[in-house]
């Protein structure tokens, strides 16, 4: 097979590493990619946004599969126009891929469907949620409902924070994700992160991480998109997967079903695991970075050499176990 990864992070690196590795890839693409990623995959010049030159080079190679590493392409429906062209693509629809692309889509399936998720209003008006949040009181947090690359999140400790982060979003400062927020009901506990791999209809658990994302020491400080992460999570239990799957994966997937929009590619829930159970932060359609660097990691050194010949699963097991060429991954 030859594979496209469109992306150029660590994300990406890691996935080009681990699909580079299977017996049954011949080759390895990614569009745009970086210095880092040349080293595993052929880069090629093609933004992630570009999605006529992305068919054209698919068409041109030819790609067997494409696989969309950022947000910003699958909510804007690069996996529609790849299928719409006749080629296969892992990643969900734009249409599935408002589960991040709208925070208060996203709220408003979780209200329908009884999935555990923090009390929430939606807002375009900054007095009436400035309102809101004066009632609700401190801590609260402010979400920009699109994409804000991490960083449209504020957990504000006291009511001058929320205005702020309320007076900041609708003020522009996040560009058009930021046009409508999401006030919601801040949740206590540990944080967590999720993955499913999902084909429309059923959904299978992947694995567990946690990544790091305040900028300050001891939680303190503004949301980062993520600087760092490990897995497997301790706090992830088996019952608490169970939980996971049970109340909110496989909810959220029979749903998008029945709406008409069948989620498809990997589904990467946000966890807070609270005294009440986990809860449903927020939703995001596509790997975490920098989740999917251990992520990645893991399924080389745990899950492929189970599955290979004793000679290449030592040689597999050795290369995972420490030279330049994994350490590159990260």
């Amino acid at each position: 097979m030859r594979i496209l990864v469109v992306g150029s992070g660590g994300r990406e690196h890691a996935l080009c590493w681990a699909i580079s590795a299977s017996p049954l890839v011949d080759r390895v693409y990614c569009a745009p990619g970086n210095a880092g990623i040349a080293e595993d995959a052929e880069c090629v010049p093609i933004g992630v946004m570009d999605f006529t030159a992305i068919i054209a080079f698919c068409k041109k190679a030819p790609i067997d599969l494409v696989v969309v590493g950022p947000e910003a392409p699958l909510v804007a429906g690069l996996v529609d126009a790849l299928e719409a062209a006749g080629i296969a693509a892992f990643g969900p629809s734009k249409e599935a891929a408002a589960l991040e692309g709208s925070k208060g889509f996203m709220k408003d399936l979780c209200a329908r469907e009884g999935i555990p998720t923090a009390a929430y209003r939606r807002f375009t008006d900054a007095a009436a949620a400035k309102a809101y949040i004066a009632a609700q009181g401190a801590p609260i947090v402010v979400k920009a409902d699109g994409l804000a690359a991490g960083k449209g999140v504020v957990v504000a400790a006291t009511l001058f924070e929320a205005s702020e982060a309320v007076d900041a979003a609708l003020g522009g400062r996040f560009g058009t994700a930021g046009a409508e927020i999401v006030v919601e009901e801040f949740l206590a506990g540990e944080e967590a992160s999720f993955f499913a791999l999902c084909d429309g209809e059923h959904a299978l658990p992947l694995a567990a991480a946690q990544d790091h994302k305040r900028v300050g020491d001891g939680d303190t400080g503004p949301n980062t998109g993520g600087m760092g992460a490990y897995s497997p999570c301790a706090a992830v239990t088996p019952e608490i997967e169970g939980q996971v799957m049970e109340r909110i994966i496989l909810p959220t997937v029979r749903a998008m079903a029945r709406d008409g929009h069948p989620y498809k590619g990997v589904l990467y829930a946000g966890l807070m695991l609270t005294a009440e159970g986990p809860k449903l932060i927020e939703y995001n359609c596509r790997f975490g970075d920098p989740e999917c660097q251990a992520l990645m990691m893991r399924l080389q050194s745990d899950l492929v050499p189970a599955l290979l010949p004793p000679a290449t699963a030592s040689s597999t097991a050795s290369i995972c176990a420490g030279t330049t060429r994994a350490r590159s991954a990260w």
